[in-house]
Order: structure tokens, then sequence, then C-alpha cells
């Protein structure tokens, strides 16, 4: 009979540990949290120092009663829920929950899911943390607070089924504000300009950017100054006047962190925030491995340190001495990085055993655990290894007054490069100086090669470079990034297309809503604020209670002003000017899940509906007709005739009904400017009227 319960969150590891430990081990598991507070009301007593009411979650009833049965059977449990705060506050609800009080309980806690691992975490058995424990209930009372106090008055003044969130409102308000920075961006003229000069005995010419002149650095603003800077050159002889060489070293990448893994994933892998922490948990749990069984071949993927530990050190320095050469191994691991407030009780995601390669397991793994493992492992083996060595050749070539410049570099060793390469290295690395280059080198000229170009505006935030804004602000931890990004687009305030996130309709109504009434909770230096007090809570500085009584009198005022003073945002019943074909009636607008449309007011006896189209009362610059704001299938805002598809005119930005003076295209409203719509133009004039 088993003696010993060790009791963990997934089923998954339940196979893995059980295999690690024999038969006098009993392993179970909790699926998850087993006691929260209740769906039905705010659950927290706001007159009784903010005291939680927990109950059992709905449906875990029987997974607790087995539970309890194996309780009775162990004279030693062992609480082996995840690594974090999270885990934590699991392992403190099956405390009380299965009334462990009299029994000998342990709480163990391991990286990775290893043999080696396991085992040594019961050699260090520890107490609950009631600092991370508090840390998280304060997280969760929070989140509450906001949630059950603010989600009412968005269905009572917008529609039912919206939602506010302590972190997913300040992650709508980040991309909010990237649409209005895109919107009223002013797109700049400049221009690039290439000499290609012949050098004796090659056939290539080389190619030279224009760099200014010999007092510095110049741009070229417009055609009239290209021009001129043409005609100083059309007598000049082009001489070198300086090479300089040099050598670069390109360091190592750290390992990843929940954040870097989600951003890389997404870049080179297309996979979701969602997905690739999907597969990271399945690598994490155990993968069965021909010959060897189920095994955890990733550590533990909520993390936000670089730190690994020494065994993994020494580890990744004998593999690569083995199989790259001595000169590849780094004599130290690269240091983690400074500056944000790093939970670092965890190492840096990297595999398990690094003799267990991607080609190795790819048996093993489906399609996308395979390519999300190999990134993982590469990752870590060039994090471990020497920097990249380059020549590096600068040259400055004279032409009167002016000067032009060729950057050059060579790859001299190849280090972590050989393991790890970013697209963005490959990339660069094409530059290389056709000969050798002197002061004596003979240049004649060849031709010019000029190109207007425009500034571009901010681009659209993504999946992944929102995860690195909310990063770099502070706000959320590893585990939050992946379910905030999943709530702002299941909620349909954001959609996806194309990688890049654009707000919606609904977005924008919430967010102004949320700006409006409630400034300080989508602020995000207050948010940021709230995680640096989470963590003075988590380590054990300030009391959890304190925080949360700081926070709920000023939320519960706000609440109760907005209730008074916000006016209903009126888009549900507004008449408008479309008879119902089918009754005769005046149609009305509505508002559902995707935004606008017409419904006839007759409604259930008349279940008429429209798509809805709001004219701008500007004509369509090829039929004539209405342009009017639509929508694509997911949600975002475009501009289009009424028309379509007969007539396929549309724009992303509001067009007005003044034609550009130099093309004749439809020039588009920006802010107090007219941008036209036509690129290659550029033409921007003031908007006479106001919008």
């Amino acid at each position: 009979m088993a003696k010993y319960l060790v009791i963990v969150e997934s089923p998954a590891k339940v196979k893995t540990i059980k295999k690690f430990l024999g038969s006098n081990y009993e392993v179970a598991a909790s699926n998850g949290h087993v006691r929260d507070m209740p769906k039905s009301q705010l659950g927290i007593d706001v007159e009784h120092d903010y005291e939680p009411k927990y109950i059992t979650i709905r449906g875990k009833g029987d997974i607790l009663a087995n539970l309890r049965k194996e309780v009775k059977k162990a004279d030693k449990i062992y609480l082996a829920t995840d690594p974090d705060r999270e885990g934590e506050a699991i392992s403190w609800h099956l405390y009380h929950a299965l009334k462990l009080e009299d029994k000998k309980v342990y709480r163990i806690t391991f990286n990775e899911i290893t043999k080696n691992a396991v085992k040594e975490s019961l050699k260090n058995p520890r107490e609950i943390n009631m600092d991370l424990v508090d840390a998280q209930q304060a997280r969760r009372v929070l989140d509450r607070m906001v949630g059950y106090r603010i989600s009412p008055l968005l269905w009572a003044k917008i529609k039912r089924g919206l939602s506010a969130g302590r972190v997913q409102s300040v992650a709508l308000r980040i991309i909010c504000d990237r649409e209005d920075e895109i919107n009223a961006f002013i797109p700049e003229e400049y221009w690039s300009l290439d000499v290609l000069l012949d050098m004796k005995g090659e056939k290539k010419p080389l190619s030279a950017k224009y760099y200014g002149t010999k007092d510095g650095k110049k741009t070229i603003s417009s055609k009239e100054e290209l021009d001129g800077i043409l005609k100083d050159l059309e007598k000049a002889s082009y001489q070198v006047k300086e090479v300089k060489k040099g050598e670069r070293l390109k360091k190592a990448p750290l390992p990843f962190t929940t954040s870097t893994l989600q951003q890389e994933a997404s870049k080179t892998l297309n996979f979701s925030t969602q997905k690739t922490m999907r597969l990271a948990q399945q690598l994490y749990e155990g993968i069965d491995i021909k010959g060897s069984g189920t095994v955890g071949v990733i550590t533990y993927l909520r993390t936000d340190s670089t730190r690994v530990s020494d065994e993994a050190e020494a580890m990744a320095k004998e593999y690569i001495t083995k199989n790259y050469g001595e000169e590849y191994a780094a004599g130290t691991g690269n240091a983690k990085k400074g500056g944000q407030k790093i939970q670092d009780a965890h190492e840096a995601i990297r595999p398990t055993d690094l003799s267990r390669t991607p080609v190795a397991l790819k048996e093993s793994l489906s399609r996308d655990q395979f390519r999300l493992y190999q990134l993982i492992w590469k990752r870590f083996v060039a994090s471990r290894m020497t920097p990249a060595k380059y020549e590096t050749t600068s040259v400055k070539i004279a032409a009167g007054e002016h000067l032009f410049t060729v950057a050059a570099s060579k790859v001299l060793f190849d280090g972590f490069m050989s393991v790890y390469t970013s697209d963005d290295e490959e990339k660069q690395e094409n530059n290389r100086l056709v000969k050798e280059i002197d002061e004596n080198t003979l240049l004649t000229f060849n031709s010019f090669d000029s190109k207007q170009h425009f500034t571009q505006p901010p681009a659209h935030y993504t999946e992944a470079t929102l995860v690195r804004a909310l990063e770099e602000l502070g706000i959320g931890r590893p585990s939050t990034y992946a379910p905030t990004i999943t709530t702002i687009l299941a909620r349909r305030y954001v959609t996806k297309e194309n990688r890049n996130l654009y707000v919606t309709e609904l977005g924008e109504v919430v967010n102004n809503m949320m700006k409006e009434a409630f400034p300080s909770i989508v602020d995000v230096t207050f948010t940021a604020n709230m995680e640096g007090l989470l963590d003075k809570v988590e380590e054990g500085v300030v009391g959890w209670k304190t925080v949360v009584s700081n926070f709920y009198p000023d939320l519960d005022e706000a609440v109760k002003q907005a209730e008074k003073e916000l006016p209903e945002v009126k888009i549900a019943d507004e008449v408008s000017d479309e008879i119902c074909d089918a009754c005769g009636r005046q149609m009305v607008i509505k508002y559902g899940p995707h935004g606008r449309f017409l419904a006839c007011p007759g409604f259930p006896e008349c279940r008429n509906t429209k798509p809805y189209f709001e004219k701008i009362g500007v004509q369509c610059p090829k039929c004539g007709k209405d342009i009017v704001l639509k929508k694509t299938r997911k949600g975002r805002k475009y501009y289009g005739c009424i028309d379509n598809p007969e007539c396929d005119f549309m724009v992303w930005q509001k067009p007005s009904d003044v034609k550009c003076d130099k093309c004749g295209s439809v020039m588009l409203v920006k802010g107090s400017k007219l941008v036209c719509s036509n690129e290659e133009c550029g033409n921007v004039t003031e908007n006479k009227k106001k919008e």
C-alpha cells in the first residue's frame, strides 16, 4: 500500500512522476484550481477586512472526494503544484479543501519533470510559502474587484456580455493608443542617393550611400535638394578619403523567458501566444519517448528569469565542447537582464537534457511540438556559446564637398551563429566588399540611383510586440500575457489580421468609456506600480490586505460616480432612413457582438435584418455614389463604396471630399491635415473643415 501521496496539478504529469517514484508513492492530480470565489457574486467581504469567500469550483467535487480517499491512506502528503505564485495558492487551497491540518504535509517544487529533479525535491520539502499565496490572493482579489464592479457598468451603458479587467483594459488601451498614433501620422518625404562606382579589375560596380557634407550627416528632404546635390556632383571626381577596419563581437542571445519565447515563436513560427504556451506546457509535462518512457523535455515555462543552474551550465559546456569544439564553449554563462522586477525563482526555459536533440526526438513529437522544441534547444545551446566575430570595413568617399559611405562586414568566427541565427542576422550578412580597397584605389563614376521615400507610421501591434510592450512597461507577469491577449480577442475588442492587431468599433467604445470613468485603471504607470506592490507582498514587505484596502475605496467611488454621470452609448435603437423590405417599417440601428446592424423594430413578428453602413457625406471618386464606413469580417474598420462589389473603391483612413491639387487623388483626413491617398505623391495640406 502507498505510504506517500504526491498531488500535482495536471493529470498529464501523473504518469510521468509515478514512473520516477515507485510503488511506495501514489500520484494524483487536482486538475488545476479546486476552490475559487463564487461566480454569482463579488465574493469579497468589503465590510470585514476584505476577506475572500472561497467555495469548491463546480465540477471539482468528485476530484476532491477521490483525493480525500487517497489522503486517508497516506502517511505523508506532498503538494507538488507548479513552482509559482498560482501553484503555491493551489497547494494552500488543497490544504484547506482536503482538511490536511492533522496530517504530515510538505510542499515540494521542481523546475523540470525529470527523475533527478523530482527525487531532489522530495529530499528538500518545505512549508507552504504564505507570502507567495498572499501575492496570488491579492492579484485575484484585485482582478475580481475590477471585473465585478466595472463589467456590470459596461453591460448597462453599452451592451450585455462585455467585460473589463485590470490588465486586459490596459492592454486594450495600449493598442488603441497605437491606432490613434497611426491615424494621426503625417508621412514626411525624404530621398536616398546611391552612387555606383567602377573599380579597376572588378566587373561589379561598388555601391556607396550618400552621407552628407564635410560638416556632417545630411538628410535629403525634397526633390529640389536632391537636384542641388546632383548639380554639385556633375563634374566631381571620387576619391577614397578614409578606410577604417575593425572587429565587432556579436554576443550570444540570452536563453528564453516566457515573454521572449512567445515573441520568437510568433515571429519565426507564426504561433499565437496561446498556442506557444499550450505546446510548451506539453513539452514540460512529459512526452512519450521511445526507449525512455514519459519525460519532461523542457524546464518550467512561466518565468521571467534568464538564470541557468550550475548543472545545466556544466551540461551545456560538455555538450558544446564535444560537438562543436572547445573554442565554441563560453567560459561563463550570459548574465541575466537587469532592470525590471524579475521573479528569479526559476531558471530560463531550456531543454532538460541536451543530448535529446530535436532530430532525436522528431518521431516522438508532433510537427508543432518539434518546431517549438527545436527553437528552445537551439536558443539555449547558442546562449552558452562564444560570441560571433566580424571584421568590419568602413569606407568614406569624397566627391567635392560631399561624402558617400560604404560599410561592409565578413564573419571571422561564427561562434553561437553555427547553431542559431535570426532572420534579421541572415539579412545583414550579405554586405561584403568585392575586393580590398584603400586610399590609392581608383574610382570612376558609373551612375546615380536616387529614390523617393516617405516616413512610415508606427507598426500595428502584433501579439509578439504587444507582449514585449507589456513586459517593458511592467504590466502583467509571465502567466498573464497569453490569457490577456486571448480575452481581448474573444471579446471582439481587438481583431487579428495577417498577424496585426486592430481595434474594433466595440473596442473603441469600451476603451473610451474606461478612459473617461476609470482613468487610473487603464493608466499604464498605475498598473505597473500595482505589479510592483504584488512583488512586495511576495517578498513579505507589504501585507496583501493593505494593497487591497488602499485600492477598493477609490474604485468604489469611481463606479458610483460613473453610474450617475456616464451616458448610455445610444447605438441600439437609433432610427435609420432605411425602410424594411418585409413590412415597411423604419429600420433601427442595433448593436450586436459584431458591431452595428439594421433590424426591423417589429421584432419578433418581423425578423428582417440588414448590414448597417454609416454614410460619411463623401462621394466615391470612381462612381459618384456614397462612401460608407464598413468593417472586414473580423471587425476592422475601413471606408468603401456603398455599391460594392460593382465598385471596388476602398481606403483604410477616412476620405475627404477634397481632391489632391498635385495628382487628383482622394485626400485622407489625418487630424488637422489632409494627406494624399497616392503614396507616390505625398502631398500634405491643411484640413479647412472641422472634423
